[in-house]
């Protein structure tokens, strides 16, 4: 594998909660500095001190009464600021950025499963965003009721909104990806180890095409 071709490349870790994104997203970082590849790990919502404000407002237990707009409307500043203050200025200087979630989830949890539908989002996406999406998009995708289990008994705002919906935004994400270039799905079952290693040749494949 060229880990080179992947200078200034913007890749996106995405799926279910309890799929692994964070796990996945910091063992493909370790993949990558080991060949020598400067990486800039980052997470959405977050990754900056206003974005991490933004992340505790829209996961706060506390705010059960939030709409689906207001959460998508969030969601998208916090990105806005992530992509203008971090990413767009790591990929002009050459490094991959590795981010975990990123508009694939905002159409799946608040478009889809959240019921604005698509074209709310995408509008939005266009407003917020110098860029909607990455180079590559892989979706670890897991069963919702297995994702939920792994979370435990004390989930935050979002994780917290049930079976059926969790189900929902499964079905969204396998949904966006279908058909397109810029994505792929990668099985979430097993172990981490093998889960890692089916992420490893996705990125493997991307590098040789």
């Amino acid at each position: 594998m060229n880990w080179n071709n992947l200078k200034g490349k913007f890749i996106v870790i995405d799926g279910p909660d309890g799929a692994g994104k964070s796990t996945q997203t910091l063992l493909l970082k370790e993949d990558m500095e080991k060949q020598g590849l400067a990486v800039l790990p980052v997470r959405d919502p977050g990754g900056t001190a206003i974005g991490e404000k933004i992340r505790q407002i829209l996961l706060d237990n506390a705010h059960g009464e939030m709409s689906v707009r207001c959460e998508a409307l969030l969601y998208m500043a916090s990105r806005a600021q992530l992509f203008s203050q971090c990413i767009s200025p790591a990929l002009a200087v050459g490094k991959c950025v590795l981010c975990d979630r990123w508009v694939s989830s905002t159409y799946a949890y608040q478009a889809v499963a959240g019921r604005i539908g698509p074209e709310v989002v995408l509008q939005l996406a266009q407003a917020a965003l110098e860029r909607t999406w990455p180079d590559l998009t892989i979706i670890i995708d897991i069963p919702s009721a297995v994702g939920l289990a792994r979370v435990g008994d004390r989930p935050d705002r979002m994780e917290g909104k049930g079976n059926e919906f969790h189900r929902k935004v499964r079905e969204a994400f396998l949904e966006l990806a279908k058909g397109r270039a810029d994505f792929r799905v990668v099985d979430g079952s097993g172990t981490v180890e093998q889960v890692h290693q089916r992420i490893r040749e996705v990125v493997k494949t991307y590098v040789s095409s």
